[in-house]
């Protein structure tokens, strides 16, 4: 169940992490942990490593041979490739530092119910702002990738949605909304990887579920992210993110409501 969870909201702008971690308060299960999370994230971040295989390889082979290559560094691939870089470290510096609270004290319900509806009406400004009009091709560049990288850190707390976070982002700075989708999906790729190998050493200690459930979520969530992937590309080429601004905002209301009345724990 954790594995379908984690398949289809993980490029959905509605928190995969708190999808989790609201499922398993719900029926009673304990905290698979951030651990657990990371590591089934690779199944999904591998749907994106194959569903834009041809992207990807154009840019990490473009931006290799640029290194040695004066003329390519001007190509938008070998741009693309320090972008990413780019993009990704502020989220590697906050999840550095606060790693003991990720695990932790931001896993707690009533900040996961909070952030679910606050970033959740974040989006639905950015999308009312959006003009809509902007491509990664042309007008992508280093303050724009830095600003994706800010929003995708602040997915460290299960809420918020690194989906969610970034394409909101870009929708900010005037991109389309497939464009801000497909940068937040390239931008997600070395973040997701070091992270989930990182946890990796955390499985079947603490929280973290041994590894037999923990490889087939894994493989779930990878076939269900790449049906995702294609589906949500589709849908926001032609659609607001109305629907999910309401989901997100009542789940965040059930949540907050459950935990108040102690139907559920804040945390454990």
């Amino acid at each position: 169940m954790l594995g379908v969870l984690q398949g289809l909201t993980e490029f959905l702008p509605i928190s995969s992490s708190a999808h989790i971690r609201v499922v398993s308060a719900f029926f009673g299960w304990k905290d698979p942990g951030a651990a657990f999370t990371a590591v089934i994230q690779l199944g999904t971040e591998t749907a994106v490593l194959i569903y834009f295989r041809k992207r990807i390889a154009d840019i990490v082979v473009t931006w290799t041979r640029s290194l040695w290559t004066p003329h390519l560094r001007s190509d938008q691939a070998a741009k693309m490739g320090w972008y990413v870089i780019a993009g990704s470290i502020p989220i590697g510096i906050l999840g550095i530092t606060f790693k003991d609270q990720i695990e932790t004290t931001l896993r707690d319900l009533r900040l996961v119910g909070a952030c679910l509806i606050i970033f959740g009406l974040l989006l639905a400004l950015a999308d009312y702002m959006a003009r809509n009009e902007l491509t990664l091709d042309k007008h992508l560049n280093l303050p724009h990738a830095l600003t994706y990288g800010v929003a995708q850190s602040l997915a460290l707390i299960p809420g918020v949605s690194r989906s969610g976070g970034t394409t909101g982002a870009g929708l900010l700075l005037g991109y389309r909304r497939e464009e801000a989708a497909e940068y937040s999906f390239l931008l997600a790729i070395p973040a997701v990887l070091m992270s989930g190998v990182l946890e990796l050493f955390e499985i079947g200690d603490g929280p973290a579920p041994d590894w037999g459930p923990t490889i087939l979520a894994t493989i779930v969530s990878f076939v269900v992210g790449y049906a995702a992937i294609a589906w949500f590309l589709r849908y926001i080429s032609n659609h607001r993110f109305t629907g999910f601004v309401i989901y997100r905002v009542l789940l965040g209301i059930l949540v907050i409501t459950l935990v108040s009345f102690g139907v559920i724990p804040a945390l454990g």
